[in-house]
């Protein structure tokens, strides 16, 4: 027996219609392409971490809205073009609100290359200075002979880790329609921030025999 299409007898099953979620339709916009060469998605994912590796908060170009007022901001803030900031800061008068309680820092990668040719950079961007001007971000320790030599306290590279990790996902994520986007990044700074904690508690259950650390 025959049936026209769309027909749907009492005796047959309903069919069940596709319905395209929000997320998977297509780009409306029209642009004027000079090749076809390269994704037609791109998108800027700035993250915080903290020096475990842990990511604080992560959002798409901006991420001012972390730490409104002195009292959530942490004593030091590294980036890798802190003395850019800085800069910025001082020229704009907004240094007056953001450095009362907390000092911009390069991570230990980029001030390398940096510290050569950028006074500010290495005057007041230091990760690791050894004048005692930051104790807290460095501490003496010892080697396998006994020898004393200074030591970053934390892992200021926690933030470049991440995004070489998340570089791998690179070649789909830009071809990613915007919620897609923001939904696999979340996914996954979620799975990361879990493996991090709880490889956090295991070495905290080996030092102390533990979970809690007490």
């Amino acid at each position: 027996m025959s049936t026209r299409k769309s027909e749907n007898l009492p005796w047959n099953k309903t069919r069940r219609r596709h319905v395209q979620q929000p997320h998977d339709e297509s780009d409306n916009e029209i642009s004027n392409k000079k090749h076809y060469f390269s994704a037609s998605h791109y998108y800027c994912v700035e993250t915080i971490c903290a020096p475990c590796g842990a990511v604080i908060a992560w959002t798409n170009f901006f991420l001012e809205d972390v730490f409104p007022n002195e009292e959530s901001r942490p004593d030091y803030i590294c980036i890798d073009k802190a003395y850019k900031v800085l800069r910025t800061a001082v020229a704009n008068g907004s240094w007056i609100y953001w450095f009362k309680g907390s000092c911009f820092v390069v991570d230990g990668y980029h001030y390398t290359n940096h510290r050569s040719d950028d006074y500010l950079c290495r005057k007041w961007c230091n990760p690791a200075p050894q004048d005692g001007s930051a104790p807290n971000l460095v501490y003496i320790a010892q080697d396998r002979d006994g020898e004393r030599y200074y030591k970053q306290a934390f892992n200021t590279q926690a933030c470049e880790q991440l995004n070489s990790w998340l570089g791998g996902f690179e070649s789909i994520m830009k071809r990613m329609t915007p919620s897609n986007f923001n939904w696999f990044i979340h996914s996954m700074i979620f799975h990361h921030t879990q493996h991090v904690i709880k490889r956090q508690n295991s070495q905290n259950f080996n030092m102390y025999g533990e979970k809690d650390g007490n």
